[in-house]
């Protein structure tokens, strides 16, 4: 695009920002000179024409302008189309990553610029706030020891993104952040020109579409390419800060944080509904972990190697490590490592044993390391021994940030969730218990019945499954899954594997079902005194409206049975409950998820409580609005401090992985946001501040306004018999299928109902057809029904002050603002012309717009703000901007989906170029609204 489009996305902005003017300009004119010498001056006189036009629009709707746009998009023929589309795609990819580059540019000048004024939402500022308010450092100590945060990354598919256009991506961000810097010539400048221009030729010349779905090893590399890049570096980074400002405001006390902040993942886990996931691609998964592990740590000590020349001649070594190192001569022959030859520099002596040991871990050899701590307690004496020839400041650069890696990654780098559905537990113990002859039928018990015959079980020390029994396939699977993990606990750690989810949890027998295979493969064990042992939990998770009003209830079940109770003992008295955001959504709406989630979450407490255990909560958080997406600190802040005592786990999937982990500096920037509402959550868990009288009166109305929501949302999702031909036909949902994103299938069961359809593809098809209807739809009747069922003005006024002062209403309310800003029914009329049934799409849309209008109207009523997202200007601002060139690919994708679906439904077979130009469009608008699913 030309200087003239790449500066577009920048006018009238503040001064701040023209360093970001300076790269989306930029890169918008590299990305003009490679469509005139790839397409021609015509290719660039059209996305320029379409553009103009387009922004034209936005600043004022003109009927025939606006018919003109569409005829000028409809007469494109189809190798220009083709062109224009990935044109605005990869304009979305650049300007992307001007933005996040210039969220790291924004910290850095604040840093400079600050002096000694602390920046908000930073480490510093929360333990400023702890100094500031007095409270004493044992106080400190226990607030830091009680905070907990395991983020874990899922392989949901909504990053469209492939890993090769990944890694160009990282090359341009790299090459635009070195045009900041200050001492370059003007021809060192020029060459920084060319090669972003290479970097961007290579990115139009890279299909960013998958030619197959990826397996789930596919999956597995993406998700360990963050911990390859960023994490492993940018954790320990966080600790050190988080450290650095303790020893600034509480001093005297040589703090060593407890491992709080960590990375797990379902990738390889995940088995619900994925049936590529099998006990082998777990058990691969996991190897595939440890092997890069151990490599980052081979790097390590062969930085140290360079590093620690130290030589006695000199300094003198502690005795402990001149007697680790005789140790290590006797018990470790050197095969893979050559041996020091300076004997007077006995670090590297050191080293070259620790290397050869760390080689055999990898090749499973003997004289290896046999855990992670044989590795932490080496460095721990070269650590020791450097302190105790004062080179202190060698030892905390170096090895302080080893050992935190160690402790952090260990042997097996994340801790690996499995998951399955509930029913295939049930199945297989079916088969199982009909063939030992113990009940004929066990899926036919009412479940009294069934806690009563598993409790037995749990309480025999006899086995339940044998060699000599001829399983089916899925049974075997099921079984296989737990030797597995059993297996790998014994190879890579307890801590490789350590829960075990459960989705559709919908009674207490679907616990004490994976309790029960635990303990058929050694992972629960009760000797005769009644002593258990048990390395793996049951975890539930909670999803539909139902389970969430259901889990109090299944919970004090499970604690009274006084076995279950002693493997939770085991556990330290923690029990880990995820609940679902997506599906609780799908269920019930966006009002109704936000308040049953809350109730769900203080009621499941309270049931703990009586039996003194803490709970981990785990959120299943997606990327997008309607699955609970939101930023993490938000996301954090956004439970009832009462509620995160025992820890608390998030998930990261989709776009959200790339979009926060994939540079540095912004993983750095989140992760420590995140640590930020962590301690903040916690002191005001300790530290209650002044709650307002009104609570009570305020959770009253919540429910009354999710009561009426979720009716609302009902009756159009569940009693509506023509929504789902609406819903079909009106967004691209059939063809999100054929985006090649993820290994696991859009569908449960492969069905059409609704119920079967996942809460990713659902939210995903109403994000690309600009509706994001999961988001909003509802609140607007909810919110006028409390209003109007009283004194008006003064219902109004209790809306305003809750917005103020009540911390679920404020995220709620905000929450529905962003999607209304995102929202543009104007287009989304676009999709809805393509149903066939003309008084069914009348009849919905006309429904869906003025609930629209609604919502908005009373938002602003609510917030007092002329216009919607008045309150975060700079996000408004950037959707704003970024309207006009997402709006071009709407359009396109509304004329290819018709072509596509006529061609289809007259039987011809599909044209594939037609097919490829519409997930090409699923991918420009999923960059340009960065956020799908």
């Amino acid at each position: 695009m030309s200087e003239q489009a790449g500066s577009t996305l920048t006018t009238n902005r503040p001064n701040s920002n023209n360093l970001l003017r300076r790269d989306v300009r930029f890169l918008g004119n590299i990305l003009g000179d490679v469509l005139v010498h790839q397409g021609g001056h015509e290719l660039l006189e059209i996305v320029e024409k379409i553009r103009e036009m387009s922004k034209a629009l936005r600043a004022e709707f003109l009927p025939e302008l606006y018919e003109e746009f569409k005829k000028v998009i409809n007469a494109l023929n189809p190798d220009i189309r083709h062109q224009v589309i990935r044109a605005f795609a990869i304009y979305f990819q650049l300007i992307n990553i001007a933005e996040q580059n210039h969220r790291i540019r924004r910290k850095r000048d604040y840093e400079c610029s600050a002096g000694e004024t602390v920046q908000p939402g930073s480490i510093e500022s929360a333990i400023l706030v702890l100094k500031d308010q007095g409270i004493a450092i044992d106080e400190v100590k226990s607030i830091i020891e009680g905070i907990s945060l395991e983020l874990v990354m899922t392989a949901h598919p909504t990053e469209a993104t492939r890993r090769a256009v990944l890694d160009i991506h990282k090359r341009i961000a790299n090459d635009v952040m070195e045009l900041d810097n200050p001492n370059l010539t003007y021809r060192e400048r020029e060459k920084q020109r060319e090669k972003l221009l290479n970097e961007v030729f290579t990115l139009w010349q890279t299909d960013e579409l998958r030619d197959r779905k990826p397996t789930v090893i596919d999956e597995v590399r993406n998700g360990m390419y963050y911990f390859d890049e960023t994490l492993f570096d940018v954790l320990p980074s966080v600790y050190e800060e988080l450290e650095r400002n303790l020893d600034k405001y509480y001093p005297g006390e040589r703090w060593h944080v407890p491992t709080y902040l960590r990375f797990g993942s379902w990738i390889g886990g995940d088995r619900d509904g994925n049936p590529s996931v099998t006990s082998k691609v777990t058990w691969e998964t996991l190897t595939l972990q440890r092997e890069l592990v151990l490599q980052k740590y081979e790097h390590l000590l062969k930085d140290l190697v360079d590093q620690l020349s130290f030589s006695t001649n000199i300094i003198e070594v502690s005795d402990e490590l001149t007697a680790s190192m005789k140790l290590d001569r006797e018990l470790v022959e050197l095969r893979n490592v050559e041996v020091w030859r300076n004997e007077k520099e006995p670090y590297r002596i050191k080293l070259s044993y620790m290397l050869e040991k760390l080689s055999n871990t990898l090749t499973g050899s003997s004289q290896r390391y046999n855990n992670a701590n044989e590795l932490k307690e080496d460095l721990l004496i070269i650590d020791r021994s450097l302190r105790h020839h004062f080179a202190d400041y060698v030892a905390d650069t170096h090895i302080r940030k080893f050992v935190r890696q160690v402790e952090l990654f260990g042997f097996h780098l994340a801790t690996l969730d499995v998951r399955q559905h509930s029913q295939e537990h049930e199945n297989a113990l079916t088969e199982i218990l009909a063939n030992m002859n113990i009940v004929k039928d066990y899926s036919s018990l009412k479940e009294d019945e069934k806690i009563e015959l598993l409790h037995r079980l749990l309480n025999d020390p006899r086995p339940l499954t044998s060699p000599h029994f001829a399983y089916t396939e899925s049974t075997r699977e099921c079984i296989d899954v737990y030797h597995t993990i059993y297996r790998a606990q014994q190879e890579f750690g307890v801590n490789c594997i350590s829960s075990y989810l459960i989705s559709m949890t919908q009674g207490a027998s679907d616990m004490l079902e994976v309790m029960l295979f635990a303990k058929e493969v050694g992972l629960f064990r009760q000797d005769t005194n009644g002593q258990v042992e048990c390395t793996i939990q049951a975890v539930p998770l909670f999803e539909t409206i139902d389970d969430l009003h259901a889990a109090p209830g299944i919970m004090e079940q499970l604690f009274a049975l006084p076995v279950y109770r002693k493997s939770v003992e085991v556990m330290g008295n923690l029990h880990e409950i995820m609940l679902g955001y997506s599906d609780s959504n799908k269920d019930g709406g966006v009002v109704t998820a936000n308040w049953e989630l809350r109730v769900a979450l203080n009621a499941i407490t309270s049931a703990a409580k009586k039996f003194d255990v803490k709970l981990k909560f785990f959120h299943g958080r997606g990327g997008a609005l309607g699955r609970g997406g939101m930023p993490l600190n938000r996301s954090i802040l956004a439970q009832p401090p009462h509620t995160v005592g025992g820890g608390i786990k998030i998930t990261e999937q989709g776009e959200v992985l790339s979009s926060r982990y994939s540079m540095k500096g912004i993983a750095y920037r989140s992760l420590e946001q995140a640590t930020w509402a962590l301690v903040t959550a916690a002191r005001l868990a300790k530290y209650p501040e002044q709650e307002a009288s009104d609570t009570a009166e305020w959770d009253e109305i919540s429910k009354g306004i999710s009561e009426v929501a979720q009716k609302k949302y009902q009756d159009l999702i569940f009693r509506d018999p023509d929504f789902m031909t609406f819903f079909k036909e009106s967004t691209p949902l059939p063809e999100v299928g054929e985006l090649n994103i993820g290994s696991r299938p859009s569908k449960r069961k492969g069905s059409d109902r609704f119920e079967d359809l996942r809460a990713i593809p659902w939210v995903f098809a109403w994000t690309q057809s600009r509706y994001l209807l999961p988001a909003w739809y509802a609140a607007g009747t909810a919110l006028e029904d409390y209003v109007q069922s009283g004194d008006q003005e003064q219902r109004l006024e209790t809306l305003r002050v809750m917005y103020g002062q009540f911390p679920f209403f404020t995220s709620l309310i905000d929450n529905l603002q962003m999607a209304l800003a995102k929202a543009d029914l104007l287009i989304a009329k676009e999709y809805a012309d393509m149903i066939s049934d003309a008084t069914i799409r009348d009849r919905i849309f006309t429904q869906i717009q003025e609930e629209y209008v609604r919502t908005s109207s009373l938002i602003l009523q609510i917030t007092g703000q002329v216009d919607i997202l008045d309150n975060v200007p700079v996000i408004q601002e950037s959707i704003r901007l970024r309207n006009p060139y997402v709006d071009p690919l709407s359009y396109m994708q509304v004329q290819l989906l018709t072509e596509l679906r006529a061609l289809r439904e007259s039987g011809e077979a599909d044209d594939p170029i037609l097919l490829r130009e519409v997930l090409l469009t699923i991918n420009g608008i999923a960059a340009g609204l960065r956020n799908t699913g």
